[in-house]
């Protein structure tokens, strides 16, 4: 997915500020995380003054001066190890915790976003930047920021000593950190490239399984698994080769730091001995030195490695950082009005739409309508007239181009889109199950229900049969998507749940389209008693199914061309007549 921001965001490394905002609330652990990440410094700092006390002092000092040495030496390993494993916990405790958050945050975002937003993005996109990028952001909160402080603090302090234990051998190594940071800085920046590019085909990667893991009965169906397989594996392939120029990147960045830096030990190593030679430095100095120069090299090997770890988060962050900038189009007014006491009046007053994706095109044209409150009003005509679309601005999916729809008197802009959404009901034409059980997908209706309530919805839907049926009745778990019932059951199943919301609008998109005849006829009836009392608009296409509406709104090129019932539209002619001629065999 592009950049979808629309505003000012920063890239690279800065893009990690991000952060900050979730770890705030942890300030104390990360405090606490801090002082042992310095303590633990400090203590592989002191090892090597133990290791050259071992030497100078413990060996030529006898048994006893060998035994103190030994005994201050394990007690500094000690103590490092608990502010080790103090600063381990805390850090990787920081890391699930603002991954959780951060995880919540961009999720709850994405559920405030408006369609328009989502006719664009690719679900597969969305998941990974879910999952896969915040990952890296929690491997790097919870390791590599802490490794890569706990390394270069350690650096520091191991150059100190160098200074302290050998000013000539310290300057040999001074020569050698200019040159381990030119490869990160021109290595960083390169990778970082690579990495968002590496990501940006792993959600490709995603996107390709998602779509043709829903698609699979139509991927069978059609013999076209081998065509998916090859489309998966080149996506695949390119992922891998994403990949691997990342990797490459950072391979040549470690290669350099490590020629670099224990080249310089050698040769340090080696001017070292000639000095211990001709007694101008000691063993246990020079054990020292060592011991800090490899600490100094190590460092830097693990800082340069952590540095790609670091532009690999950063790019993940950027992709975050998208998301979190999109600001919804479909948002309350800043004082939104108050809808009255629920009454169930529509009403649509010229009414100009175009879809985002499709601004060429008007779905409606000067659509004006108005339904009173009890009335059931049927939207029939060919595909393409706007039948849905009427339903999709009532919802406020989208706001209209021109004009203006008002519930209950007042215009659903000015309004709450929770509170517009509360008082209706909807029955989409591809109900959506969600993987719970029976009763929880009747129960998404309304949470607060009783189980009574979900039956009586389920009975009043014409599905208490075939769920009483199932293993475990309303208990019984669904699956993804509900693949373990029929399109008819899915589709009573999701009149229960408007049926069970008891809102005073009822939408029904096609509502019964997937239904047998039997079961077309029961529910019919139920929605005819659910309707009683409450505004109902059906879009159709089988005018079998709206022949008992108060009013039929034929329309056409999202215009409305002819109103009226049944019977008269019928003895008027026109393209009521001709779509009913081609269903009705008596017409």
């Amino acid at each position: 997915m592009s950049d979808v921001s629309g505003g000012v965001r920063r890239s690279g490394v800065p893009a990690l500020g991000l952060l900050l905002p979730f770890l705030r609330p942890y300030l104390g652990r990360v405090l606490g995380a801090a002082a042992a990440l310095l303590l633990a410094a400090g203590l592989t700092l002191a090892v090597g003054q133990g290791l050259r006390h071992i030497i100078d002092d413990g060996f030529s000092g006898g048994a006893g001066a060998l035994n103190r040495a030994a005994v201050v030496m394990g007690s500094i390993v000690a103590a490092l190890g608990v502010a080790t494993a103090c600063r381990y916990y805390l850090v990787t405790w920081l890391g699930e915790r603002v991954a959780a958050d951060l995880r919540r945050a961009v999720f709850d975002h994405l559920t405030r976003l408006d369609a328009r937003f989502f006719e664009v993005a690719r679900t597969g996109d969305l998941m990974s930047r879910l999952t896969a990028d915040v990952a890296l952001l929690q491997s790097l909160i919870g390791s590599a920021i802490s490794m890569g402080l706990r390394n270069a603090l350690t650096g520091i302090g191991a150059f100190a000593m160098l200074v302290l234990t050998s000013a000539k051998l310290a300057g040999l190594m001074a020569v050698v950190v200019p040159l381990v940071l030119l490869p990160m800085v021109a290595f960083g920046r390169r990778e970082r490239r690579l990495s968002r590019a590496a990501q940006e085909r792993v959600a490709d990667l995603a996107a390709t399984a998602e779509e043709a893991i829903n698609a699979m009965r139509v991927v069978q169906a059609f013999t076209h698994e081998d065509a998916e397989r090859a489309r998966y594996g080149a996506e695949s392939e390119r992922s891998v080769q994403a990949a691997l120029r990342r990797v490459l990147t950072r391979s040549a960045l470690i290669l350099s730091v490590i020629l670099l830096g224990f080249g310089a030990i050698t040769f340090a190593l080696w001017v070292g001995g000639q000095d211990v030679i001709a007694g101008r430095m000691s063993g246990g100095d020079l054990t020292a030195f060592v011991f800090y120069a490899v600490l100094l090299a190590s460092a830097g090997a693990t800082v340069s490695e952590l540095w790609g770890e670091i532009q690999r988060a950063a790019a993940a962050a950027d992709r975050l950082a998208e998301i979190l900038a999109v600001q919804p189009g479909i948002a309350a007014p800043a004082n939104p009005v108050p809808l009255p006491a629920p009454q169930g009046r529509v009403t649509f007053r010229e009414v100009t739409f175009r879809y985002p994706s499709r601004p060429e095109a008007r779905a409606l044209d000067r659509f004006s309508l108005d339904v009173a409150p009890g009335e059931t009003v049927a939207l029939v005509g060919p595909s393409g007239a706007g039948k849905t679309t009427v339903l999709a601005l009532l919802l406020r999916f989208y706001d209209p181009t021109e004009g203006a729809i008002l519930i209950d008197g007042v215009e659903i802009a000015r309004a709450a889109p929770e509170d517009l959404r509360r008082r209706i009901g909807l029955v989409p034409q591809d109900p959506v199950i969600f993987g719970a059980t029976v009763a929880e997908n009747i129960r998404y209706g309304r949470p607060e229900a009783t189980d009574a309530e979900v039956r009586a919805a389920a009975e009043a839907a014409s599905a208490l049969d075939f769920i009483e049926a199932l293993p475990e009745g309303f208990a019984t778990h669904l699956g993804a998507r509900g693949v373990t019932l029929s399109g008819g059951q899915r589709q009573r199943v999701a009149i229960a749940r408007a049926i069970l919301r008891d809102a005073p609008v009822l939408l029904l998109d096609e509502a019964t389209s997937a239904l047998d005849a039997e079961s077309e006829h029961a529910v019919q009836q139920a929605l005819a008693h659910a309707s009683r009392g409450r505004t109902t608009l059906v879009v159709a296409h089988r005018l079998a199914t709206v022949r008992s509406a108060d009013r039929i709104v034929v329309m056409e090129a999202g215009r409305i061309v002819a109103t009226g019932t049944h019977e008269a539209l019928l003895a008027e002619g026109g393209l009521y007549a001709r779509l009913a001629a081609l269903q009705f065999t008596d017409a």
